[in-house]
């Protein structure tokens, strides 16, 4: 059943308060961003009224300032998700940056002609271009690991795949359309195994759930602050330091740098070689306030919520006729796709805007998916920690409000 206490948080994000076209605001779209809670707010806030100034440079009481909260920043996030040194923790402006940082700073240094990277048909396309770019400069070869008929990566179809030539294996821990749970640890030994390296889009995982690298089996995890209560332009690459100090750097200036002459460079240790320019400081300490509200929450209590909330949600869906529900009934995580029968996804959305619920439609960054599922677009309700039964009872209603809006 649903946590009472976790629906209580809802008072701790403001936005939650406002009301939308005269409805109380239902948000089930997390999976795109998640609200803020106020301490969050409140950190980024301070930061500029406190402590602006920029980091890793001067010594003046500021700088010192904004550098230690920066610094604790790469602490805190790294304890989140067990990693072994905050040296570790990479600051990205979100999943995107973070793929495509090791896409080019490892892929390209180390891929060579008839390589193989291992993807799925479900990455969003941020966990796909950049491996499509990847093996195009460097004459490896894409290789997909098919689907099961409801969308799930077997471990028979990963182990028809992944081989002596794998080199890189990148997967998404969770899908953010279908709601599939991946089975990376199994995965990943099967990847190592052959000696490849594991790259996971935990964009829609570390925001749900207790993630610990070690276990989880990855070499790089990549993840976004906005997804996690955090604000936008502020995400992370964890990789193992070895693979951070064996990758080049991407960007080049600002503070990444050891020694410079007119002709030759050597750049910082890791993780600075990867953050040239002046980083999202507020965001980070931002992100930080976030790691440590959901920490005081609970993430295996965030977990089972949301996942109860998601697996609630499908069965009503698919019990409704003239709705299409998609992905694996169980696991299911707290994003849900599904289709009203004769009716544009865009279409939906609209009638749920005016109903005060706010969803997503359109093929999510997964184009791929849309073609497998045979359909160009659909809609999205995803749920967080603040949502509960009773928007499950409003996005039922809202399906209901369509059906007839549309039948008239």
């Amino acid at each position: 059943m649903m946590d009472v206490a976790l629906v209580d948080l809802k008072k701790d994000f403001p936005i939650l308060a406002r009301p939308i076209h005269g409805h109380r605001l239902v948000y089930l779209d997390s999976a795109a961003t998640t609200q803020k809670p106020q301490v969050v707010i409140d950190a980024e806030v301070d930061f500029y009224s406190q402590h602006n100034a920029n980091v890793l440079r001067s010594v003046h009481t500021l700088a010192e300032e904004a550098t230690t909260l920066f610094q604790n920043a790469r602490q805190t996030v790294a304890r989140f998700v067990g990693a072994s040194r905050p040296e570790e923790i990479v600051f990205t402006r979100g999943t995107t940056e973070s793929l495509n940082l090791v896409a080019r700073g490892f892929a390209d240094k180390f891929l060579k002609p008839g390589d193989e990277i291992v993807v799925s048909p479900m990455e969003h396309h941020s966990n796909l271009i950049p491996w499509q770019q990847a093996a195009r400069r460097t004459g490896a070869n894409l290789r997909f690991i098919e689907l099961d008929p409801v969308g799930q990566i077997t471990l028979e179809a990963a182990r028809a795949v992944i081989g002596d030539k794998t080199r890189i294996v990148a997967l998404s821990h969770v899908s953010n359309v279908l709601g599939t749970v991946n089975p990376i640890p199994e995965i990943a030994e099967m990847a190592h195994a052959a000696g490849a390296i594991v790259v996971v889009d935990g964009a829609q995982s570390v925001p749900h759930q207790p993630i610990n690298v070690a276990q989880l089996g990855a070499d790089f995890l990549a993840f976004s602050g906005h997804k996690m209560c955090g604000p936008t332009g502020i995400g992370v690459l964890w990789g193992r330091y070895p693979l951070l100090e064996e990758s080049d750097p991407v960007m080049y200036g600002g503070e990444m740098i050891s020694f410079v002459d007119r002709e030759t460079a050597t750049w910082a240790d890791v993780p600075e070689k990867f953050e040239g320019g002046t980083p999202n400081i507020a965001g980070a300490v931002g992100l930080a306030a976030a790691v440590r509200y959901l920490d005081d929450v609970g993430m295996e209590r965030i977990h089972r919520h949301t996942t109860n909330l998601g697996e609630q949600a499908f069965d009503r869906l698919h019990a409704m006729s003239g709705v299409s529900v998609y992905g694996p009934q169980r696991p299911h995580s707290g994003v849900l796709a599904f289709n009203v029968d004769q009716v544009h996804p865009h279409d939906v959305a609209q009638v749920f805007d005016s109903l005060g619920v706010a969803i997503r439609a359109g093929h999510h960054c997964a184009q791929p998916l849309m073609q497998w599922l045979g359909v160009g677009s659909t809609a999205r309700a995803s749920f967080y920690l603040y949502n509960s039964d009773q928007d499950i009872d409003v996005l039922v209603h809202a399906i209901e409000e369509t059906k007839r809006y549309f039948r008239r």
